[in-house]
C-alpha cells in the first residue's frame, strides 16, 4: 500500500524509528519494498504515526511480517489489542497469529480470543521463580553434568510450557540467577567446546534393484503442480482492494458461500481454458493449457474449454473449429465446451442488479473522453445520476433505442485509484453486430472485464489460472464479485511463454496472415500450433517443452528456442523411423568374410530405440560385398578424416566389424 504524500509523518525511515526500531533495522526494513508497505500500513492502521514505545513498535513489526494473510480482516482488532498494551509480548502475538490463522476471515468470540492469547493473565515473579526452582530440580543431574554448557533454551522452554504467558524477560533473568547460584563462577574448562565424536558410516549395501525402481528424478520431472492450494482451502484472503476514500477491501469467501460451492463441486477442482476465438493460437497457449488442463488432471477435476466470445467482430467460426481441433491434437479432453455468450442473459441481469445496488452507470463520455478523464482523474458528468435513471437507459440501450457509441455501462469504481484498472471499467457497450454464437438476440455486449470473472464464479471454477499481465486486473476481477456477493474463484497468475527470435502476438501474426506475407496461420514458418504440427512437430514434444520450462511468476524471460528443438529431437528419437540410403555407392569387398554368407543384422529404427522391444529392429542383410558413399573414400588419409584410406581400419555400423 502506498501512502500518500500528505498522510504520512515524514519519510518511511523517520517513521519507523518513531516506533521505536532501530536504524538499521529500519534500514534493512526499507530495503524490502513489501515488509516496507506492510509496516507501513501497519503503522497508519494502529495509528501510531507520532510514535509508540519500542516493545509496542517491534509487536507491530511482527505483525508486518508474520499475520497470517488468510485473515487480514481482523487485524485492525489484534493492532488495538497491542496499542492498548493488553497484547504485551511475542509469546501472546504469536498465540494470536495462531487463533487468527485458523479463524480466517470468520467471525469469532472476543473472550475465546482473548483466552487463548493470555489476555489480562499476569504472571508474578513469584510464580516464575516457583517455575524455574522445579524446572532445575528436575534437571540437576543433566545442570551439574555440562554445567554452563547446558542448553539454556531447553531450560527456558520447559518454563514456557508450563507458563507460557510469563515476561521473558524475567524468566532469563531468574534462570541466569538460578545457574549461578546451582554452579558458582565459570571456570575455563566450561568455556571450552565439546568435542565433536565422528560418527561412524554405516556399512553400505549396495541394492541396484532399488536404486532403479526409485530414480533420483530431475527437475523437469518433478511435480509443476504442487504450488496449488485445494480448493476446500479457498477461504484465505485474495487480495487487497486499495481505495482513496473508503476503507481496504480484504475480499474472500465466507465460510458459507465457499460451503455451498464444495457442495456444488463435490469438492472437485474446476479450472477453464478461455482463448477468444480471434485467431489461431500459438505456443503460448500451449503453456496455458499445460497448466489449467494439466492442474484438473493431475488433481482428478475438470477443466471448461469456453470461448471467450464478448466481441462479435473479430470472432470466426474457422477459429472456433480451430481451437477445438488444437486442444484435441494437444491431448486434453474438455469436461465441457461453453461460451461467455452462454451467459449473457445472467451477465445482463447481474448488470441490473449491480446499477440497482449503486455499483454501475450509464455513461454517454466518447471513447476519446473516457481516455482523457481517465488520464486526468476526473470523474464522469453522469457518475452521480440517479439509479432509477441509469436502468431506464441501460433498458433502452438493450432495447437497440440508443446509437452505437453513445454511451456504455460503466462500473463505478475508484477513480483516484493507483490501479488503473480501477477507473470505472466499461461494463457493457452497444454493437449492432451479430453474434457468431448467439444470432442477432443482444445488441449489447459485455466487456471481458466484467464478463470474465462473473463466468469464473457461475462455472464454479476453483482455480483461475492467467499470465502475469492480468495481475493489475486482480482488483476489479474480486471487487465486482464481491460487491456482487458472488463466490470468487483462486486467482494466480504465471510468467507467459516468450520464445527467442520469435513473434508470439495475435495481432501482429494477423498482420502476417492478412496482408500475405506468410501463407496463412498454418505456415510452419510461424509458432502458430497448426504451423508447428504441419512442420512435423507432436504435440508431445511441445506438451514437454512446456512441463520442463515449469510454472513460475518469473517475468520477462525469454526461452531459448534451441529448448524446444530439444525437446523435438528427443521425441523423434523414439518414434521417427531412420532408413540408411547410400547416394552415390562405392563398392567394397571384405575379403576375409566366407564368400556366399548372408548375416542379418539388427538395426534400429530410431536412435532411442528400447533393447526390449522387437518391434523397434529391423533386418539388415550382411555379406562379403558392401557399399558405401564415395566421400567415405579417399587415397590418401589425414588426421582430421575419419573415413576409409588405405591401410586404415574403420567400423561398419551394426555390423561390429
Amino acid at each position: 500500500m502506498e501512502v500518500k504524500e500528505e498522510e504520512s509523518s515524514g519519510t518511511p525511515l523517520e517513521l519507523f524509528l518513531k516506533i521505536g526500531l532501530d536504524e538499521r533495522t529500519a534500514r534493512n526494513t526499507i530495503a524490502n519494498n513489501k515488509v516496507t508497505n506492510n509496516l507501513t500500513a501497519v503503522i497508519h492502521e494502529a495509528g501510531v504515526t507520532e510514535g509508540c514505545n519500542r516493545t509496542i513498535g517491534n509487536l507491530l513489526y511482527m505483525v508486518a511480517t508474520k499475520y497470517p494473510a488468510n485473515a487480514l480482516i481482523h487485524r485492525p482488532t489484534l493492532l488495538g489489542y497491542i496499542v492498548s498494551t493488553k497484547i504485551k509480548t511475542p509469546a501472546q502475538l504469536e498465540a494470536a497469529f495462531s487463533f487468527l490463522s485458523s479463524t480466517a476471515s470468520e467471525t469469532f468470540e472476543l473472550k475465546e480470543f482473548e483466552e487463548a492469547c493470555g489476555v489480562g493473565v499476569e504472571v508474578s515473579e513469584e510464580d516464575i521463580e516457583q517455575t524455574v526452582n522445579e524446572v532445575f530440580k528436575q534437571n540437576k543431574g543433566s545442570i551439574l553434568e555440562l554445567r554452563y554448557r547446558i542448553n539454556v533454551g531447553d531450560l527456558f522452554g520447559h518454563v514456557r510450557k508450563r507458563l507460557p504467558w510469563a515476561d521473558p524477560k524475567i524468566v532469563k533473568k531468574l534462570i541466569d540467577a538460578k545457574l549461578y547460584e546451582l554452579l558458582g563462577e565459570r571456570t575455563a574448562a566450561d568455556n571450552e567446546k565439546p568435542s565433536k565424536q565422528k560418527k561412524e558410516k554405516p556399512a553400505k549395501v549396495e541394492d541396484k534393484k532399488v536404486a532403479d525402481e526409485n530414480p533420483v528424478q530431475p527437475s523437469e520431472d518433478l511435480n509443476p503442480f504442487l504450488i496449488f492450494p485445494n480448493p476446500e482451502e479457498n477461504f484465505k484472503v485474495h487480495t487487497e482492494v486499495f481505495f482513496s476514500d473508503r476503507p481496504v477491501l480484504r475480499c474472500c469467501n465466507t465460510k458459507e458461500v465457499l460451503d455451498k460451492h464444495l457442495k456444488r463441486t463435490s469438492g472437485k477442482v474446476y479450472t477453464r481454458f478461455p482463448p477468444e476465438p480471434n485467431g489461431y493460437l500459438h505456443i503460448g497457449h500451449a503453456k496455458a493449457m499445460f497448466v489449467s488442463f494439466g492442474l484438473a488432471k493431475e488433481r482428478g477435476g475438470c477443466c471448461y474449454l469456453r470461448y471467450d466470445d464478448t466481441n462479435p467482430e473479430a470472432e470466426k467460426k474457422e477459429y472456433i473449429d480451430h481451437i477445438e481441433e488444437i486442444v484435441e491434437w494437444m491431448g486434453w479432453k474438455p469436461f465441457k465446451i461453453t461460451y461467455t455468450s452462454d451467459y449473457f442473459q445472467e451477465l445482463y441481469e447481474l448488470a441490473v442488479e449491480l446499477i440497482r445496488r449503486g455499483h454501475a452507470y450509464v455513461d454517454h463520455q466518447t471513447p476519446e473522453e473516457i481516455k482523457e478523464y481517465r488520464e486526468k482523474k476526473m470523474d464522469s458528468p453522469w457518475r452521480d445520476r440517479p439509479i432509477a435513471e441509469s436502468l431506464e437507459l441501460f433498458e433502452e440501450m438493450r432495447r437497440g433505442m440508443i446509437e452505437e457509441g453513445k454511451a456504455t455501462l460503466r462500473m463505478k469504481q475508484d477513480m483516484q485509484s493507483d490501479n488503473g484498472n480501477m477507473y470505472d471499467l466499461i461494463a457493457y457497450r452497444i454493437k449492432f453486430t451479430p453474434h457468431p454464437h448467439s444470432g442477432d438476440k443482444w445488441c449489447i455486449y459485455p466487456s471481458y472485464d466484467y464478463a470474465h470473472c462473473i463466468v469464473d464464479s457461475l462455472e464454479d471454477i476453483t482455480h483461475s489460472l492467467c499470465t502475469l499481465e492480468f495481475e493489475t486486473r486482480r482488483a476489479s476481477y474480486y471487487w465486482l464479485l464481491h460487491v456482487l456477493d458472488l463466490y470468487q474463484p483462486y486467482v494466480w497468475e504465471y510468467s507467459r511463454l516468450n520464445v527467442t527470435n520469435t513473434v508470439m502476438s495475435k495481432r501482429k501474426l494477423n498482420f502476417l496472415v492478412t496482408n500475405k506475407h506468410v501463407d496463412g496461420w498454418d505456415d510452419p514458418r510461424l509458432m502458430t500450433l497448426a504451423g508447428l504440427k504441419r512442420r512435423g512437430v507432436t504435440s508431445t514434444a511441445i506438451n514437454a517443452f512446456v512441463r520442463g520450462i515449469g510454472i513460475t511468476r518469473s517475468d520477462c524471460s525469454t526461452i531459448r528456442l534451441e529448448r524446444l528443438e530439444y525437446h523435438i529431437r528427443e521425441e523423434l528419437n523414439r518414434t521417427a523411423p531412420r532408413t540408411m540410403v547410400v547416394l552415390q555407392p562405392l563398392k567394397v569387398v571384405v575379403t576375409n568374410l566366407e564368400s556366399g554368407l548372408v548375416m542379418d543384422l539388427d538395426a534400429k529404427k530410431w536412435p532411442d530405440a528400447s533393447t526390449e522391444d522387437s518391434s523397434a529392429f529391423y533386418k539388415v542383410p550382411f555379406s562379403r560385398v558392401v557399399y558405401i558413399e564415395q566421400s567415405d573414400f579417399r587415397m590418401k588419409d589425414s588426421k582430421d578424416y575419419y573415413g576409409l584410406a588405405p591401410g586404415k581400419s574403420v567400423l561398419l555400423r551394426y555390423a561390429r566389424v
